[in-house]
């Protein structure tokens, strides 16, 4: 029995990119690294946002002509970071999730800042 054998040339062209990670997951690797600094996370969550920064965004939303959406925005945005934080949540939750909190309350004193609360 005979065979036939075919030797084509396949003239192939490959070039490596390096991929990048998206700079969210490098963020998330990052709060997973940040693990060993727990507590102090912790401490910079509910005393920093808990005693200064939302009390500041309340007393900008009562002098803005306290906006109920606006003021139950402010405490949720505390509440989220309260409840993960005492759950003992990995960081890789924790800091997002504060992280998420402290543009909603930048957002919310922006609203405040521009008038925009008598809109709402």
């Amino acid at each position: 029995m005979s065979t036939t054998t075919f030797k084509h040339q396949i003239g192939t062209t490959y070039s490596a990119r390096e991929s990048k990670p998206f700079i969210l997951s490098r963020f998330i690797t990052w709060c997973e690294n940040q693990e060993e600094n727990r507590f102090s996370w912790l401490a910079v969550a509910l005393a920093g946002h808990g005693c200064v920064l939302t009390p500041l965004t309340v007393f900008a939303v009562v002098n803005s002509g306290n906006n109920l959406i606006l003021f139950m925005s402010a405490i949720l945005a505390m509440a989220l970071v309260l409840i993960t934080n005492l759950a003992a949540l990995p960081t890789k939750i924790t800091i997002p999730v504060f992280a998420f909190s402290i543009l909603v309350d930048l957002g919310i004193l922006l609203a405040c800042g521009f008038g925009v609360s008598g809109l709402l």
